[in-house]
């Protein structure tokens, strides 16, 4: 079967498609034929060899960890109900940039009727990542809320989220293009983090006070800054670093400005909520309270210039493979 597989850690150009054996599904396990290969930006860096956060996989590997398609085939303990359904599948760490995945039968979520797979996959990937930020966060009516890199796959669905809970939002993004895509999800104001001013104009657009409450998904210089201006008494959330480096505030120093710090580590405890979580943001989106924003698509061949545009940040909202 096709395949794309890193063949050496470095750049996108270490993408490779080829071939591999036909998966088999093992006991407890099925097999999905992949429509929808969903990525994300820490499995470029691990691509890279950079990140900290997970296990190197040993060369050469299959990545992708998210995708969608109908099950074709059960192993044994596994109801044979699920032949022909339309799930999301998690894969674990590797093995979806595939056009067959073998995933576990409890890591399989049935597709709703009327969902579309790109939607899906968006919608249990980032979705149930912002559903569970804005509830840690405790995000409510009149709360002000600073989301960075809100055209972004998670930041597009933190907008719209807040703003659903009677948040007023600020929306922050680099350059032209992905500051009117903010605008169209609903944020009240869009600052623009390449500005030498930025955060100042976040502080006068929170009506001199400073936001209530920062998701913090770009870490490095920005994050920094952006947890100068969170208001006394406010929350600070970090889910992501797409700088290279994630905020870590010292507690003593989160203390004395009255700051309740939500470090990137809360990330580690979301599992067992995800179908949950995820559950909800189909309800949402049913309902047209929410909207999966899936800005490009590429061909499983052209793998390499997905996680490209992912990496530097060319990307609006999700980027998808579609087999």
């Amino acid at each position: 079967m096709r395949v794309v597989q890193v063949v050496r850690f470095g750049g996108p150009e270490v993408l490779v498609p080829g071939e591999a054996p036909e998966p088999v599904a093992g006991p407890g396990r099925v097999l999905v034929d992949v429509a929808v290969a969903g990525m994300t930006f820490v499995e470029t860096q691990i691509r890279r060899g950079t990140d900290r956060w997970h296990e190197r996989p040993r060369l050469p590997y299959v990545p992708g960890g998210l995708v969608a398609g109908r099950v074709s085939a059960v192993g044994e303990r596994v109801d044979p109900a699920w032949l022909g359904r339309r799930v999301v599948a998690g894969t674990g760490e590797t093995g979806g940039f595939a056009e067959r995945a073998v995933a576990a039968v409890d890591d399989l979520f049935p597709v709703p009727d009327g969902l579309g797979l790109p939607e899906a996959v968006t919608l249990h990937g980032d979705g149930s990542t912002a559903q569970g930020l804005v509830e840690k966060a405790g995000i409510g009516p009149g709360d002000r809320v600073l989301v960075e890199a809100a055209a972004g796959g998670v930041g597009s669905l933190l907008v719209q989220l807040a703003r659903a809970a009677g948040a007023r939002v600020v929306g922050a993004a680099r350059g032209s293009r992905k500051l009117a895509v903010v605008r169209e999800l609903g944020a009240d104001a869009v600052v623009d983090y390449s500005a030498p001013d930025w955060t100042e104009q976040v502080v006068r657009a929170t009506g001199g006070f400073g936001p209530d409450v920062v998701f913090d998904g770009v870490g490095g210089r920005i994050g920094r800054a952006a947890f100068e201006v969170t208001a006394r008494g406010g929350r600070f959330s970090v889910h992501g670093a797409a700088s290279g480096e994630a905020t870590v505030i010292d507690p003593a120093e989160a203390r004395r400005r009255g700051v309740s710090v939500l470090g990137i580590e809360q990330l580690f405890d979301f599992g067992p909520q995800v179908a949950r979580w995820a559950e909800g943001m189909m309800s949402l989106a049913a309902a047209g309270l929410v909207r999966p924003l899936i800005g490009q698509t590429f061909p499983l061949e052209r793998a390499a210039e997905a996680h490209a545009a992912v990496e530097n940040r060319t990307a609006v909202g999700k980027t998808l493979l579609l087999l």
